[in-house]
């Protein structure tokens, strides 16, 4: 299924091509693209360069794991998720380790990895579709993440289910749901907070 952005201004394709599937396609993930995903990741900018983010990753394929990550979603995105070949916890360190102060940027910086490893996932013809529905106490006391982290969301990641593979109406109607954002006058602000930019206005 394609399921482009419709830009108003020029965008790279990347950003046009990358979506959020809920219908998975069974087809498994390469171990060689899923080390190309965290590597983007990995070189993700970040505050101080401290780089606070973790992964904890399953494949369906190896079902005790998989089922452990799975029971760490709330029951809706259980619903779906379970499809996916992969899943991921993000995990967000909360301190610097250079002083041991806290990281205001923390969840910040763990979102660009992910969106590193999104852009490259969509490069390479996979989906990342995020999650903040998870149980962060489920997944510590599963995955012993220790005091001064927090478990922030799950991925799930693969190949969109194609017309031909099974898969509940309900996920192929919410996937052929037209994208839609805010235009760029509502959240890009100029002299004062709610004030569009004469960037965007043009005034």
């Amino acid at each position: 299924m394609i399921k482009h952005a419709r830009p108003d201004h020029p965008i790279h394709d990347l950003v046009v091509r990358r979506w959020s599937p809920y219908a998975f396609s069974s087809r498994d993930v390469s171990t060689e693209d899923l080390r190309s995903l965290f590597e983007a990741a990995r070189w993700a900018p970040s505050s101080y360069n401290e780089q606070p983010w973790c992964f904890i990753v399953a494949r369906r394929s190896e079902p005790a794991p998989f089922e452990q990550v799975l029971q760490c979603l709330v029951e809706g995105n259980r619903e779906w998720a379970r499809q996916a070949p992969v899943l991921a916890l993000t995990v967000a360190r909360e301190r610097f380790k250079r002083n041991d102060k806290p990281n205001r940027a923390a969840e910040h910086d763990v979102g660009l990895a992910v969106a590193s490893l999104s852009v490259e996932a969509t490069a390479r013809g996979i989906s990342v579709h995020q999650m903040i529905g998870i149980l962060p106490d489920r997944a510590a006391e599963a995955f012993q993440i220790p005091e001064g982290a927090h478990a922030l969301t799950a991925l799930a990641i693969g190949y969109p289910a194609g017309p031909d593979e099974p898969a509940a109406d309900v996920l192929r109607t919410r996937d052929q749901t037209p994208r839609q954002r805010k235009p760029l006058g509502e959240f890009v602000f100029g002299e004062t907070f709610g004030t569009t930019s004469a960037i965007v206005s043009g005034a």
